[in-house]
């Protein structure tokens, strides 16, 4: 015998209309009294009954009154909640557990529907709660098991949100020079905005500390600070860790998916490093992510909405890229909205001290020595007499060397003047960017020196190299990718010395 068609009494005759209404009635009456909570909401969303039991969840869910709860709609009064979508689309949620402030529940959620099939709104039951006075219930197992995973799930959270978190300040960038000083304070104005913030500077200057120190200095220090380098990553893979890859979108795809760090930075800040290395390609689609604040994953059809703020760096100049075709105008005017440039160290020579201090600190913190070493006088004088083309992380590695080198408390300028210039091996072009160009083949190179002056190896270097490159220019007619195959370097390579020499 075929079931009764419930959505259409009419058609039965009255006394089995009759039975129908009548259960329908016995069944809600017997759901009220033995479910934990029950609640009715219409067609609207909004919440239009709630049973005795239900009323016990209220001051959980931070209401004191059955009439502030009554008449709202359910998905702002009850978090997490389903309803909306069972009225929505039609469709019974029959068992569930539901999550929120007042605990978690093993719930279920059927639709209601008029005599012509149509849903008029929904009722949702409570079963069971993680209470141990249910801990007699064949569920309480499964409960007990939701509730641990959820927790292992925050502790998770917590774990990655903590090690999201910005290291360092504002203060935390050493030095009291005037061009310290004012990069400070043009750190602290903008860190109060949502522009985006371009650091320029050399490298080792320290733009990724700066990056932190601007966003624990705004409104989203508790969110996440996502760090990326640009130059670190193959570009066959940029795009996919920028904007995440759907699940199965390729061959060895996580069958979960992965979100992008556009996604992990969501409601905080994204940095960029190295921005001047992104592929001609990807700049167009890191330009409309910037504008429309959207990422599509890779393989998917899903665009997601991301609220993320940009803070970019680069030791490259930005403006003669776009001149010469090698970086998008339009993504640069979009990235230089707040421009701030890090001084190199040999213009903040007098933070010298300050720095080698923290630092050998830094050093005998991480090397587990007894105590940090200092610096003598003449150590001091020695070092403040260096250009130190590697900044500050030039300086860091020379004073490793040396704490880890010496048995003394005071370092000399003995143990560091053997520790100022090291030797590279050409090999590769990456090698050579770091090593002394050789002039191209021409008129001679003029001799480092007036004679009976003797300047240190790195300035002379320095000399050499500006030379060379000028020489290169002049060869190529203003050519730059020309210049620096001339030279046998990469043409950011060149970019990079021209900043140096001016």
């Amino acid at each position: 015998m075929p079931a009764p068609n419930v959505s259409a009494p009419a058609a039965l005759p009255q006394d089995a209309g009759e039975v129908l209404r009548l259960a329908a009635q016995s069944m809600f009456d017997v759901f009220a009294q033995t479910a934990l909570g029950m609640m009715v909401v219409d067609r609207s969303h909004r919440i239009v009954w709630i049973s005795e039991g239900y009323k016990h969840f209220l001051p959980a869910l931070g209401f004191e009154r059955e009439e502030d709860f009554v008449g709202k709609p359910v998905e702002q009064v009850v978090p997490n909640t389903l309803m909306n979508r069972v009225i929505d689309s039609g469709r019974p949620i029959v068992l569930d557990l539901l999550t929120n402030k007042a605990g978690t529940f093993l719930v279920s959620r059927l639709p209601l529907r008029d005599e012509s099939g149509q849903v008029l709104g929904a009722v949702g039951m409570v079963w069971l709660n993680e209470s141990p006075d249910h801990t007699q219930s064949t569920m309480q197992p499964l409960m007990a098991k939701f509730s641990r995973m959820q927790k292992e799930l925050d502790d998770a959270r917590r774990e990655l949100a903590a090690q999201r978190r910005p290291k360092y300040t504002i203060a935390s960038f050493i030095g009291a020079s005037p061009a310290v000083m004012e990069v400070k304070r043009q750190a602290r104005r903008v860190a109060g905005t949502d522009s985006t913030v371009l650091l320029l500077g050399e490298t080792g200057t320290g733009k990724e500390l700066m990056a932190q120190g601007i966003h624990a200095g705004g409104h989203r220090a508790a969110a996440p600070f996502v760090g990326v380098n640009i130059a670190a990553v193959p570009e066959t893979l940029l795009e996919a860790e920028f904007f995440g890859v759907a699940p199965g979108a390729y061959t060895g795809a996580d069958r979960k998916g992965r979100h992008g760090k556009f996604k992990l930075a969501d409601g905080g800040t994204l940095f960029l490093d190295e921005i001047g290395d992104m592929p001609l390609g990807l700049q167009a689609k890191l330009l409309r992510v910037l504008q429309e604040q959207e990422v599509e994953p890779l393989g998917s059809n899903r665009v997601e909405r991301v609220d993320v703020r940009i803070i970019a760096a680069t030791s490259r100049d930005l403006a003669a890229m776009v001149a010469e075709g090698a970086f998008r105008a339009d993504l640069y005017y979009r990235l230089n909205v707040l421009p701030i440039r890090l001084p190199p160290l040999r213009e903040r020579l007098g933070d010298l001290d300050a720095l080698a201090d923290h630092l050998l600190e830094d050093i005998a913190c991480r090397a587990g020595l007894a105590a940090p070493k200092s610096l003598a006088a003449d150590a001091l004088e020695l070092l403040a007499a260096q250009r130190w083309p590697g900044n500050i992380r030039e300086l860091r590695n020379v004073l490793e060397q040396a704490c880890l080198l010496s048995d003394e408390l005071v370092l000399t300028a003995g143990p560091l003047a053997g520790l100022l210039v090291a030797p590279v091996t050409p090999g590769t072009e990456e090698a050579a960017a770091e090593a002394p160009m050789r002039p191209p083949a021409g008129p001679p190179a003029a001799p480092l020196a007036e004679p009976g002056a003797i300047k240190p190896l790195p300035v002379a270097v320095a000399e050499l190299e500006a030379r060379a490159i000028r020489a290169a220019l002049d060869a190529t007619k203003g050519n730059k990718l020309a210049a620096a195959r001339m030279l046998g370097i990469a043409r950011a390579t060149l970019y990079e010395k021209l900043g140096h020499i001016g």
